[in-house]
C-alpha cells in the first residue's frame, strides 16, 4: 500500500446502524440524494430547492448587500443555541449591520465522516427556524463528506444577500465628532457560554450565548428616521476590538464610560475568575450603533422595542483626540486605553 493514507482502500458506506455520516453520502449517488431529501432539504422547506437546479434565481429591486461567513465552532452545540443558529444569525447579522435587510442565504455544510444523523437533523433543524424567524430563505447550497477526523464533525459556510434600506452609506467613513454610541446590550456571553461549555466548568448559574439575528432592531432605526452613521457587530474580539476598528478606519477618536456598559453578574464573575476582560469577549448578538447625539434617546426607543437590544443604552461618544484612540473612563474617573485583542483569546467560537 501507499504510505500516503490518502490512498487507502476503504468501503465508502461500510455496515452498521447507519446513524452517522458516512463517506457514501458525499459521493453524489444514492446515499447523498437519500440524506439531503430526508434530512436537509425538508429542514429549508424552500421552493427554490425544490427545483433542484444549481442555483437559486433571486428577485431584487435596488442597491443589495452581500456578505459571507464561515462556522467551526467547538462544541457544535452550546447553551443558547448551536452551529446552525450561529451560522444564519451571524450572516443575517452581517447584512443588517450594512443597513440591508436580509433576504437569501446559502448554505455550504462541509460534514465529517462519523458526524452523528441526529446532530446533523437537529443542526439543519435549527438552521430552518432560524431563517424563518429571521424573515430569509435558504434558496441554494451544497453537501461535502471529507474523511473521519479532517472537519472536527461538521463546518457551516453560509453566503447572504439582503436588500439595502439605508438612506446613506453606514460604514465608519461616516463617523463624526459628537455622534453617540450606542450598545444593543450586555455583553460577553457567547465567548463565555463556549468557553464553559468547552471546558466543563461548573458555574453555579448556567451562561447562555446572546446569539440573535439583529436585523430587526437595527431596520427599526431607520423606520423612525434616526441617523445612522456606523453600525458593527461585536463578534471576534469583542466590544474593544469593534470600537477599535471603527475608530482607526475613521479617524476619529471614541471615549466610552465602563459604568454604563452592562455585563450580567454571572458573566462578569466568570471573566474575573479566569483572568478575561468583558470588552474583549466574543458576542453573536449585541452591536454598537453610531449616531448624532441629538437623535440618541429616539435611537435608544426605536432598539428598545425589540428583544434582542430591549437593554440597549449609552455608553460613550466620538470626540476630539487622536486619530484611532478608544479611551475607557473607569468607575474612579481614570481613563485607560482601550486596544483590540492581541492573539487569539478563545479559538472556534463562531
Amino acid at each position: 500500500m501507499s504510505r500516503d493514507d490518502d490512498f487507502r482502500l476503504a468501503c465508502p458506506l461500510p455496515a452498521g446502524a447507519g446513524d452517522t455520516v458516512q463517506l457514501a453520502h458525499g459521493g453524489g449517488g444514492r446515499a447523498m440524494a437519500r440524506l439531503i431529501d430526508a434530512l436537509i432539504r425538508p429542514a429549508f422547506a424552500d421552493a427554490e430547492l425544490d427545483r433542484r437546479h444549481d442555483g437559486a434565481l433571486l428577485a431584487l429591486d435596488g442597491p443589495a448587500a452581500f456578505t459571507t461567513d464561515s462556522y467551526v465552532v467547538r462544541p457544535l452545540v452550546f447553551p443558547g443555541g448551536d452551529i446552525g443558529t450561529l451560522a444564519v444569525h451571524g450572516t443575517v447579522n452581517d447584512l443588517a449591520m450594512c443597513g440591508a435587510r436580509p433576504r437569501y442565504l446559502s448554505v455550504g455544510l462541509i460534514l465529517e465522516e462519523g458526524l452523528p444523523l441526529a446532530v446533523l437533523r437537529r443542526v439543519v433543524a435549527s438552521m430552518g427556524a432560524a431563517a424563518t424567524a429571521s424573515g430569509v430563505r435558504l434558496v441554494t447550497g451544497d453537501t461535502k463528506v471529507v474523511e473521519r477526523g479532517k472537519a472536527d464533525g461538521l463546518f457551516i459556510n453560509t453566503a447572504g444577500i439582503g436588500q439595502v434600506v439605508a438612506p446613506a452609506p453606514v460604514g465608519p467613513a461616516g463617523v463624526e465628532p459628537g455622534d453617540a454610541v450606542i450598545l444593543s446590550g450586555d455583553i460577553g456571553r457567547h465567548g463565555m457560554a463556549i468557553m464553559a461549555a468547552r471546558e466543563g466548568f461548573g458555574f453555579e448559574t448556567v451562561i447562555e450565548s446572546d446569539c440573535a439575528p439583529l436585523a430587526e432592531a437595527v431596520l427599526a432605526l431607520f423606520a423612525a428616521g434616526v441617523t445612522v452613521h456606523c453600525l458593527r457587530d461585536l463578534t471576534r474580539g469583542g466590544l474593544a476590538s469593534a470600537l477599535v476598528e471603527i475608530a482607526e478606519a475613521a479617524g476619529r477618536a471614541i471615549g466610552i464610560d465602563e459604568a454604563a456598559i452592562p455585563v450580567a453578574d454571572h458573566v462578569l464573575a466568570a471573566c474575573e475568575l479566569l483572568g478575561l476582560d468583558p470588552l474583549q469577549v466574543a458576542n453573536e448578538g449585541r452591536f454598537v450603533a453610531f449616531v448624532p447625539g441629538a437623535e440618541a434617546e429616539r435611537a435608544l426607543g426605536a432598539l428598545r422595542c425589540h428583544a434582542p437590544a430591549s437593554g440597549a443604552v449609552v455608553i460613550g461618544a466620538v470626540k476630539e483626540g487622536p486619530a484611532g484612540e478608544v479611551t475607557c473612563r473607569g468607575a474612579l474617573g481614570v481613563e485607560r486605553i482601550i486596544d483590540m485583542l492581541s492573539g487569539e483569546q478563545l479559538p472556534r467560537i463562531c
